[in-house]
């Protein structure tokens, strides 16, 4: 008799309903760090004393700039479509009545993202953009630490970015939603530390 071959089986990827009601059901520990991007459950990195300092560096330089135009929700989620659920280190968004205790922000809802890149630039800078190219949003940055420089992508289509710039110390960025506020890298980028 030959050997039965099986069907290859395919995993189905997860809804973002399905993993809330994980969530709710408490299946993930407290020192878990978790995120769902194209239905597939993501372990994040832990986060070092230098990514920490440059997200803090990073939400008060904005925030002293931008003040209540916005708000700059800092590792919290964001709802791409029914199967990606990230969570950025920072997302500035526009101001909700309720802060979003009804729901995660949305693209529409998104002025710009910015990700803090230690040991994740590769994931940060492909898997990362291209999701958010797809869900459109049209500005994205990474402050890659080790490469003391900011990755900028626009112009999003299905394929991903169509603009990518990296940009180093001694350039200025301005995000497109705030054309007016530029910024010097030198203020964003952390100060270098000897090793």
């Amino acid at each position: 008799m030959p050997p039965i071959l099986a069907e290859p089986l395919t995993p189905r990827p997860l809804q973002v309903r399905d993993y809330q009601c994980l969530i709710d059901q408490g299946c993930f520990g407290p020192e878990e760090h978790i995120e769902l991007l194209n239905g597939q459950l993501i372990q994040m990195a832990a986060k070092g004393t230098r990514h920490a300092a440059a997200v803090s560096r990073l939400a008060r330089l904005l925030g002293r700039q931008l003040g209540e135009t916005v708000l700059i929700r800092l590792q919290d989620p964001i709802a791409l479509n029914d199967q990606s659920q990230p969570e950025p280190d920072l997302a500035i968004v526009r101001p909700h009545p309720l802060d979003y205790a009804d729901h995660h922000p949305t693209p529409a809802e998104i002025h710009w993202l910015i990700e803090v890149a230690d040991s994740t630039l590769a994931y940060d800078t492909q898997t990362k953009a291209r999701a958010y190219a797809q869900a459109g949003l049209a500005d994205y940055w990474v402050l890659d630490l080790p490469g003391d420089r900011l990755w900028v992508f626009r112009n999003p289509n299905p394929a991903g970015y169509g603009l990518v710039m990296q940009l180093d110390r001694t350039q200025s960025i301005a995000p497109i939603a705030f054309p007016d506020c530029v910024w010097p890298l030198a203020d964003l980028l952390p100060i270098a530390l000897d090793s």
